[in-house]
């Protein structure tokens, strides 16, 4: 988990992401890094010095957005083409069918492919983990919702089965005695999932960041429990993946992928007003709010003992059968 930890009070947003972050890779403005190590970490003999990554509309995808944004890619060879996903499972059906290089997901359906063996599937980079008011179930003011309590028996909002949303919805109410098999799940987009709450599809739903504060302005959803606490506290939320096939094809391009990453989390962590410009200009919010926005704690490196508890609670869940090794899905580390 990054040291460099952002705790944050929730804003208000003014715009979805979602429409903006498609666009967010499309071009680049130099954030004035510091690129004296291109020399000698540059593209040169790259397998493959144009790949595209799946993206998600949240905000995981900050340090992706400023290792391209400020010339990190670049500076290693590298030429990163953004494709938007709806969830975590339709970014990983786009790694699999070969449409991207390397994709961005919640672990779970990671580890769920692994267990299956739907998919060869390793672990390439780590993006972030869960903290205070980056990850929350809310509810709008006039559901029925209002406690954790409340959640048995009605209509809460997921993106796909298997995700974040549903698991560590699910994590929650088990620490809290609800019965789960009496939850009625309702598949919605992140992007869609605020009109869903306000109009009354749904009772309630696990959003992150800058969802969260998006349903706050907009509905004026309230916050019924943060995932950061419990079983859940300091969870590892999401990573990126690939086919084993295309690591072991390309493990220069990988290198310069994982280092461009590496330095870009580095500096949110140190300075997340780094990435505020990027909030600013690709999710079409206002200054003030990008710099209250909740963030989730970004990493870069994969460490197998934290990541064991992503696979362990889906065992503990029932979302696979038998025990699945993190340590054996970790992909070659770079290291700058």
């Amino acid at each position: 988990m990054s040291s460099g930890r952002v705790r944050t009070r929730r804003a208000t947003l003014g715009l979805a992401l979602a429409v903006a972050a498609a666009t967010a890779l499309s071009g680049c403005s130099a954030l004035g890094s510091d690129q004296s190590n291109a020399s000698s970490n540059g593209g040169g003999g790259l397998e493959k010095a144009k790949i595209k990554v799946a993206i998600l509309p949240t905000v995981d995808t900050g340090p992706l957005w400023l290792a391209q944004d400020g010339g990190y890619f670049k500076a290693e060879g590298l030429d990163v083409e953004a494709v938007m996903a709806a969830s975590g499972q339709a970014a990983l059906t786009k790694v699999v069918s070969g449409e991207v290089d390397i994709a961005i997901s919640s672990y779970f359906p990671f580890f769920l492919a692994k267990s299956t063996g739907s998919a060869d599937i390793q672990l390439v980079a780590d993006a972030t983990s869960v903290s205070p008011k980056s990850v929350a179930i809310v509810a709008a003011p006039n559901s029925p919702v209002k406690t954790v309590n409340d959640l048995q028996g009605k209509r809460i909002a997921m993106t796909a089965r298997n995700t974040a949303s549903d698991l560590l919805a699910k994590s929650l109410m088990k620490d809290h005695g609800v019965e789960i098999d009496k939850v009625n799940w309702v598949q919605s987009a992140f992007p869609n999932t605020t009109a869903a709450l306000g109009s009354g599809q749904v009772d309630a739903a696990l959003l992150p960041e800058p969802f969260l504060s998006q349903a706050a302005k907009t509905i004026g959803a309230i916050p019924v429990i943060d995932v950061n606490t419990g079983a859940t506290q300091d969870f590892p939320l999401s990573g990126y993946g690939a086919i084993t096939k295309w690591v072991q094809a390309n493990p220069k391009t990988l290198a310069a992928f994982q280092r461009a990453l590496q330095k870009a989390t580095s500096d949110t962590n140190s300075d997340r007003s780094k990435i505020e410009p990027l909030l600013v200009k690709y999710a079409k919010i206002d200054g003030d709010t990008a710099k209250l926005l909740g963030l989730p704690s970004f990493s870069a490196k994969l460490d197998a003992r934290r990541l064991q508890r992503v696979p362990d609670l889906m065992l503990q869940m029932g979302a696979i059968t038998s025990k699945v090794d993190a340590a054996a899905m970790i992909a070659p580390q770079a290291t700058n």
